[in-house]
C-alpha cells in the first residue's frame, strides 16, 4: 500500500493471483493515490470475492480497461450472500472501453448487464465450460451490444448466434465457438445470419479440435468411439460454408485462434491424411480463396504455410551485418507500404496448386536482393584462397605470425 502511495501516476495494475485479505486495502490505495491516471486494471480472484470487484469498478470511475479472471464458482444459493449490497450498485462507467471476463464469470455478468457503459467497444468472454446460463451472454449484449467493434465468446454453451449479430450491427472483429451446432441448417451451411452483416472483417474461430483428424482429444474420442468427434467436425463443415461474402459483404480474413489445435498441427506435421483433416482443410482453403477471404492462423499467418528452419545452411557464410539489413529495409519500405496495404485485403497471390501441400512456402521470404547477396558470399567462401588471404597485410595492422 506504501509503494502505491508513493506512485500516483501508475496506469496499469495487474494482479496475476488471487490478493487474499490485502484486496481490500490495495484497491483503496489506489481508488485514493492513482484513479486520476490509472487506465487498466487486471484482477485475478475467488468466487466469493464478487462484491469486492464491484465496489473496486465503482471506486475507478475514470477505468478505460478492465480484465477480470473469477477462478472459483459459487452456488446459486451464496450468490445474494456473496455480493451483499454490491448487487444493487448500478455503476456508470464513461470510460470504460474493454471488459474482459474469464472463469467463473456468470454472476458479474449478470451485474454488468444493468450498468451503464456508453464508450464500451470491446467485450471478451473466456468462460469454455463455467457459464451455466448462455441466456446472460444474450441480456448482456441487448443493453451493450450496439456499440461493440469487438466480440469474442470462447464458450461451450451454444448461444443465439443470429441474435447476437443482429444485437451487434457495428461488430468489425466476432469470435466465436466453431464446434457449435448452428440451427436452422440446409445439410450445406449454418444459418448464421438473419440479415447479411455490412461491417465484420474478420471472424476468428474457437474450438476446431476435432477437424484436422489430429491431437489428443481427437485420438482419445476416436479411441473410446464418441461421436463428439464426428458431430463437431459436421458443425465446424456447416460453419464454414457459412462464412462467405454474401453473409458477410466486408469479410477479409478467418482465423483459428485455438492455440491448442495449432499446436497439435504443427506437431502432427499437418493435417491427417487418414483421418480426413486434409481433406477438409483443403476444401475450406479453396472456399477461402475463391471467395477473396484469408484462412489465418491467429498470428495472422496464413494457415498451414507455417515458417521453416533452412536445413543445411552454412552460418558462418551468410551473416549480414545489421546495417546492411536496415538499410535494405529503408530503401524498400517506401515503395511496399501500399502494396502491403492491399495484400491485407487481399488472398495471397501465390497459385493454389503451390498451397495444396502442407507447410509449402516460407511466410518470412528474404527478399531477391539478400537472396542474390547470400548466393555470391557462398560462392565467395567455396573459392577464396587462404594462403593469398594470409599474405595480405592491411596499413596499420601488424602481420600476422
Amino acid at each position: 500500500m506504501a509503494l502505491i502511495r508513493h506512485c500516483p501516476n501508475v496506469e496499469i495494475f495487474i494482479a496475476e493471483r488471487p490478493l487474499g485479505s490485502s484486496f481490500g486495502p490495495i484497491m483503496d490505495s489506489l481508488a485514493r493515490y492513482a484513479s486520476r491516471h490509472l487506465h487498466t486494471i487486471h484482477l485475478n480472484t475467488p468466487g466469493e470475492s464478487i462484491s469486492k470487484i464491484i465496489w473496486t469498478l465503482s471506486a475507478l470511475p475514470r477505468i478505460v480497461a478492465a480484465h477480470i479472471h473469477i477462478e472459483t464458482d459459487v452456488s446459486p444459493t451464496e450468490e445474494v450472500a456473496h455480493l451483499g449490497s454490491a448487487a444493487d450498485l448500478q455503476l456508470r462507467l464513461p470510460y470504460l472501453q474493454q471488459v474482459s471476463l474469464r472463469g467463473y464469470v456468470g454472476t458479474l455478468l449478470e451485474q454488468l448487464g444493468g450498468w451503464e457503459l456508453p464508450s464500451l467497444r470491446s467485450f471478451t468472454i473466456d468462460s469454455f465450460a463455467t457459464i451455466q446460463d448462455p441466456e446472460d451472454v444474450v441480456e448482456f449484449l441487448r443493453h451493450h451490444g450496439i456499440n461493440l467493434v469487438l466480440l469474442d465468446l470462447n464458450l461451450k454453451t451454444f448461444v443465439d448466434v443470429p441474435l447476437i449479430l443482429e444485437l451487434c450491427p457495428n461488430l468489425h472483429t466476432f469470435t466465436f465457438n466453431a464446434d457449435w451446432r448452428i440451427t436452422p441448417h440446409n445439410d450445406v451451411a449454418s444459418n448464421i445470419v438473419r440479415l447479411p452483416h455490412q461491417h465484420i472483417t474478420t471472424i476468428g474461430l474457437h474450438g476446431l479440435c476435432y477437424a484436422f483428424g489430429v491431437g489428443g482429444r481427437y485420438d482419445q474420442a476416436t479411441k473410446n468411439q464418441s461421436f463428439e468427434a464426428n458431430y463437431a467436425a459436421r458443425s465446424n463443415d456447416l460453419n464454414m460454408a457459412a462464412l462467405n461474402k454474401n453473409n458477410f459483404p466486408q469479410l477479409q480474413r478467418i482465423r483459428a485462434v485455438n492455440k491448442s489445435m495449432l499446436e497439435d498441427l504443427n506437431e502432427s506435421n499437418g493435417p491427417s491424411t487418414e483421418n480426413g483433416g486434409y481433406n477438409r482443410w483443403s476444401r475450406w482453403w479453396s472456399a477461402c480463396t475463391n471467395g477473396g477471404v484469408r484462412l489465418e492462423d491467429c498470428t495472422g499467418q496464413l494457415l498451414g504455410t507455417l515458417p521453416e528452419d533452412n536445413e543445411g545452411d552454412d552460418d558462418s557464410g551468410e551473416e549480414i551485418e545489421d546495417e546492411e539489413v536496415e538499410d535494405s529495409d529503408e530503401d524498400e519500405e517506401d515503395d511496399s507500404d501500399e502494396e502491403y496495404e492491399d495484400d491485407e485485403d487481399q488472398v495471397d497471390s501465390y497459385p493454389l496448386e503451390d498451397r495444396n501441400n502442407w507447410r509449402t512456402g516460407n511466410l518470412l521470404q528474404v527478399p531477391e536482393v539478400l537472396t542474390q547477396l547470400i548466393q555470391e558470399v557462398k560462392a565467395m567462401n567455396e573459392t577464396r584462397d587462404e594462403a593469398l588471404i594470409a599474405r595480405i597485410i592491411i596499413p596499420g595492422s601488424l602481420p600476422s605470425p
